[in-house]
């Protein structure tokens, strides 16, 4: 099977930067929306073109996913030869709607997939050919899905420049409950209590409460359509979270009281941090590999054009490559306040290196 002509059905964030990485690597893309207006938008912005009638090597079902299993079964019917996948996040009740309305001699032609990636804004005005580098982008084969399918997909991911991972659907969506939902929702309730907060205590934010809150800013409709697609993986890990903060919030009111708090309830306090510092530790380090630990220095920056490049180039000017940044805005300071992670045997010589050049260093 050949990756010549690829048709996106829905032409938002991620069937928009379908198109962009495709066409990027010289592969023909088609579009369509039901929207005119939206699939006229990601023509103009290069993901592709309109009013194509003859028939693709693979067609990528990027619709919202109330409606996703009914089009890639339209799409199945239109085209005879085309193989169909989806891109929605939450895959075992999309392929059980499609097996139980596409004809069966269809189904090998179908492979359902996720790529695991995103931006907090929609829209095809967002979409990057860029999205999906570095990304994993999820395979869930059915039983029927034919092997020619199956490699056209992960083709697909892989001119997309992400890599791929093959799982079943019920597999993957436990997963994403725990990895993206559950966060997104967390992200979501700890935002909202910051609606009713003065403004002289919203003034104070720093970058914990953006850590945290910065999913919350994800599009309400889609995210209600995915919370209620993938309920019955959600409900479960939520109740845990649930009972977790009960706990938390029986050993605050305890330790609030002005009467000697009881026994025990600084432990649960510990031990909810303490848990949190052991599942942090388990997730992926870089390109996927085991976590690492890195040493970090604090770096004062100006906040003028060209002052973080020039950190970047005295870092590279000193062999020392830089793992991973985190840059915070103090209120009131014209200055950033740069969070280097370099390995830990480098650390000392970084901070000789920087604060010769003249660089603000604290560890």
């Amino acid at each position: 099977m050949t990756l010549q002509h690829v048709r996106v059905v829905g032409t938002g964030l991620i069937g928009t930067s379908v198109g962009l990485a495709l066409r990027a690597n010289g592969i023909r893309v088609s579009l369509h929306d039901p929207s005119p207006t939206a699939q006229a938008l990601a023509r103009d912005l290069g993901a592709g073109e309109l009013d194509v009638v003859d028939e693709p090597d693979l067609v990528v079902v990027a619709a919202p996913p109330d409606v996703v299993a009914g089009v890639v079964v339209d799409e199945l019917n239109r085209w005879s030869a085309a193989m169909v996948t989806d891109v929605a996040s939450v895959k075992e009740r999309v392929l059980t709607e499609v097996a139980a309305s596409a004809d069966p001699a269809m189904l090998p032609r179908y492979v359902g997939s996720h790529p695991m990636a995103g931006r907090e804004r929609s829209g095809a005005v967002a979409a990057q050919a860029d999205l999906f580098e570095g990304r994993t982008w999820v395979i869930c084969p059915a039983a029927q899905s034919a092997p020619a399918a199956v490699d056209l997909v992960q083709r697909l991911a892989s001119v997309c420049g992400a890599a791929t991972v093959t799982m079943p659907a019920d597999d993957h969506d436990l997963a994403v409950a725990s990895v993206s939902h559950v966060p997104q929702l967390a992200a979501s309730l700890v935002a909202g209590r910051l609606r009713d907060i003065s403004d002289e205590a919203i003034a104070l934010s720093g970058q914990g409460v953006r850590d945290v809150t910065r999913i919350a800013a994800s599009d309400p409709m889609l995210w209600t359509q995915i919370l209620s697609w993938n309920a019955r993986a959600i409900a479960p890990v939520v109740d845990v979270l649930a009972q977790e903060l009960q706990r938390v919030s029986e050993a605050l009111q305890e330790l609030g009281e002005e009467s000697s708090p009881a026994e025990g309830a600084r432990g649960v306090l510990a031990r909810a941090i303490a848990d949190g510092q052991l599942g942090h530790a388990r997730i992926p380090g870089k390109h996927g590999a085991a976590p690492t630990a890195y040493g970090t220095l604090l770096v004062i920056v100006p906040d003028e054009p060209g002052a973080l490049g020039r950190l970047f180039n005295d870092m590279g000017d000193a062999g020392i490559n830089l793992e991973d940044l985190r840059l915070e805005h103090g209120m009131g300071a014209q200055v950033g306040i740069a969070e280097v992670s370099v390995l830990p045997a480098v650390v000392e010589r970084l901070k000789s290196v920087l604060e010769d050049k003249g660089w603000s260093v604290h560890e």
